[in-house]
């Protein structure tokens, strides 16, 4: 196995130790389905952690991505690192959250429009494109609900940030699941050009199931009564999927060139799985003795 690949591993694991460890006290202090909810931030966070070793270890490879316009590619591609991995650690502790998810989510909206937008207007008619968009948008609106619901009750802009960040979430949901439908044989969840590999049965039947699922997310999503139910379902379903789908094809890719490709679709896979939960979050959450909200 290279570097690459293990140290995105080492760094997601640790992650996910150190993120279990800590959100003891407000998984025990949750109830139905926020003891799901209350698993995003640290999904996030090993997500995150993957990505940002990547950022380390890849970085002159990265670096290519960002825009010519802009100097100094290099340091970008070390400075998302830096933000990434910073925003893994704050969800983790469960410290500055406010700042650390309003901060991410305006990173990501960057990336939308500086990289993701500009090569859709290049490829309109390509799947791919509309995909990537639309994954970086979601993820951008999962942390701007996270952002939103650590802020005061009486303001106004944690609540806007859930409603537009919630909408963003909803609205790929919706899309990812037309995909599916539409293209059944490209792998589940964020359905991008990878094929599903020939050993799994039936997968034309798994896609629908996820494309579903995450229909049926995307409406809950949009009412109040369902939406906590349907983010910890759809959130559950793809957690799964990363367990018993994504992470058996890494195993199977790990000493061959698609390494980093496998970890990094578990890293996705999981940070999507993340975003849908984080959605569920809202303002009707309990508080703790320090005035940290959780969710119940």
């Amino acid at each position: 196995m290279s570097q690459l690949p293990l140290g995105m591993i080492v760094a997601g694991v640790a992650a996910l130790l150190a993120g279990l460890i800590l959100v003891r006290k407000r998984f025990a202090a949750a109830s139905g389905a926020g003891k799901v909810l209350v698993l995003g931030p640290v999904f996030e966070a090993v997500a995150l952690a993957i990505f940002a070793a990547e950022h380390f270890l890849d970085a002159r490879d990265l670096a290519n991505g960002v825009p010519r316009w802009l100097p100094g590619p290099l340091f970008w591609a070390y400075f998302v690192g830096v933000a990434l991995l910073a925003a893994a650690i704050s969800f983790i502790a469960w410290r500055y959250v406010r700042w650390s998810a309003s901060l991410l989510a305006l990173l990501l909206l960057i990336i939308v429009a500086t990289i993701h937008v500009p090569n859709l207007l290049a490829h309109l008619h390509e799947r791919l494109f509309w995909t990537l968009v639309a994954r970086e948008s979601a993820f951008a609106g999962g942390a701007m609900v996270l952002a939103g619901s650590q802020w005061p009750r009486e303001g106004p802009a944690g609540g806007a940030l859930m409603i537009v960040g919630r909408f963003v979430v909803a609205f790929t949901c919706v899309f990812f699941a037309i995909e599916h439908f539409l293209f059944p044989l490209f792998v589940p969840g964020v359905p991008l050009e990878k094929m599903t590999p020939a050993w799994v049965p039936a997968p034309a039947l798994l896609a629908y199931f996820v494309g579903a699922t995450l229909l049926a997310a995307g409406v809950g999503l949009m009412i109040q009564r369902t939406r906590r139910l349907a983010a910890a379902s759809a959130g559950t379903v793809l957690a799964l999927l990363v367990v018993f789908f994504y992470i058996p094809i890494l195993a199977m890719e790990i000493y061959t060139p698609l390494a980093v490709e496998g970890v990094n679709y578990v890293g996705d896979t999981l940070l999507f799985a993340a975003t849908i939960l984080l959605a569920g979050f809202g303002p009707d959450r309990p508080h703790t003795g320090t005035g940290l909200p959780i969710v119940s």
